[in-house]
């Protein structure tokens, strides 16, 4: 049984009764068009603000976790109304717990994204250059910022005139932005960094030396989410992503006295960007053989940049042997190129960084790091007006204990 409601010309929709919001016949919810709310109340700590249903089993669920990657199954039966508007991808649910949870009704996407990036180092004027290439269509122009002044200067002198000649193809502008400014936009892009270990050090886990200095500096620009009420996508691309998008959320949902009071960015605003390289490598060195070149085509990618990575060589014909051995070339494909004296940025920029920031803003399925139940884990998802769909599949109990153990690793860190 659900009950209806109308908020702000809305049409929202529960099974929990809410006395302060104002009742309506399920007659009058069905007529609108629009996308439709449905509302729940868990943990702010464990949950995102807003999701998009995607199949009626999210419409039951008693929390969220890494089970939200499993396809639903014994589902309560709904409405054929609902059930249509879920298959047409008009329903978000909304966390009540949330105390700005009623902005979520207000969500809306921007016909083309005013995107802000910080620090023009080796990622970040990689990616920048990517985004200037190929985001005509749907960014209307870069801000970019970076504590060095000279390289601000090039970058802007530079990327610039970075076009084709005779052709009517759209750049956006790449402008120079002031630290206040940076909030300004509906995307923006965390490129900073303490520093990569330098070529040679590769007996531990880059990500991990990385992930104390870089959260020292995240940390800063969470705190100034907060300060200027940002409504857009907080995008990581610095390592480890999946780490680093957590210590956002705590930190920019803590108050002066540094109680969580959850007025901060909501956990689906913040997104890691660093599973597309692990797919793309994979996708190389299973295109080296028969037996693996069916990945490109049938597997998928799970769990973080690095340590914990899970790639599956098929979603329907899934082999544990091969699986890990994609798994491993993935995961030391950065040692490879360290091998040759060079630091493995490009791939990442443009993988992890362009392509996917770029499908995200259009839409389209790409990998990057979302909520689930308090760790932000990698998976294949997209972002609609109705909120992020994550794929749901039916993975097979030795793959999703591999997903579900990586899970752990995760939440046991942060």
């Amino acid at each position: 049984m659900f009950y209806y409601y109308k908020l702000n010309n809305k049409i929202l929709f529960s099974s929990t009764y809410y006395p302060e919001l104002t009742t309506i016949d399920v007659n009058e919810a069905y007529k609108t068009d629009d996308i439709i709310y449905y509302l729940n109340s868990f943990n702010p700590l464990k949950s995102r603000r807003s999701f998009c249903v995607s199949d009626p089993s999210l419409l039951f669920i008693k929390e969220e976790g890494i089970d939200l990657l499993q396809y639903g199954k014994n589902a309560s039966v709904v409405q054929d109304w609902i059930l249509s508007k879920i298959n047409n991808r008009k329903v978000m649910s909304i966390n009540t717990n949330y105390p700005n949870w009623t902005e979520a009704l207000n969500y809306k996407l921007p016909q083309k994204w005013k995107v802000n990036l910080l620090a023009l180092g080796d990622v970040g004027g990689t990616l920048l250059t990517g985004l200037r290439l190929l985001g005509g269509d749907c960014i209307s122009e870069i801000g970019i910022y970076d504590r060095k002044e000279a390289r601000l200067k090039r970058w802007e002198h530079e990327i610039n005139q970075v076009m084709a000649p005779f052709e009517n193809e759209f750049y956006p502008e790449v402008k120079i932005i002031s630290k206040e400014q940076l909030f300004d936009c509906d995307m923006f892009i965390f490129c900073a960094s303490r520093g990569v270990p330098p070529v040679g050090n590769e007996d531990k886990d880059v990500r991990m030396v990385q992930f104390e200095g870089n959260s020292e500096i995240i940390s800063e620009y969470a705190k100034l989410a907060r300060k200027y009420n940002f409504k857009g996508i907080f995008a990581v691309v610095t390592d480890p992503v999946d780490l680093l998008c957590k210590v956002v959320f705590l930190e920019s949902n803590k108050n002066e006295s540094g109680k969580l009071d959850f007025e901060g960015l909501s956990a689906d605003q913040i997104r890691g960007y660093g599973l597309g390289v692990m797919n793309a490598r994979a996708a190389y060195y299973a295109k080296k053989s028969p037996k693996t070149n069916h990945y490109i085509k049938e597997g998928r990618a799970f769990g973080p940049h690095g340590e914990g990575l899970v790639i599956a060589d098929s979603i329907e014909n899934y082999n544990e042997e091969l699986s890990l051995y994609l798994t491993e070339k993935a995961r030391t494909a950065n040692l490879e190129v360290r091998k040759t004296g060079f630091k493995p940025y490009i791939a990442p920029a443009l993988s992890s960084g362009t392509l996917s920031i770029i499908n995200t803003i259009k839409g389209k399925w790409h990998y990057s790091a979302t909520y689930m139940g308090g760790v932000y884990i990698g998976a294949n998802n997209r972002l609609l007006s109705s909120g992020t769909e994550v794929e749901r599949l039916n993975l097979p109990t030795s793959l999703f204990n591999r997903i579900k153990s990586s899970y752990k690793k995760l939440e046991d860190i942060i």
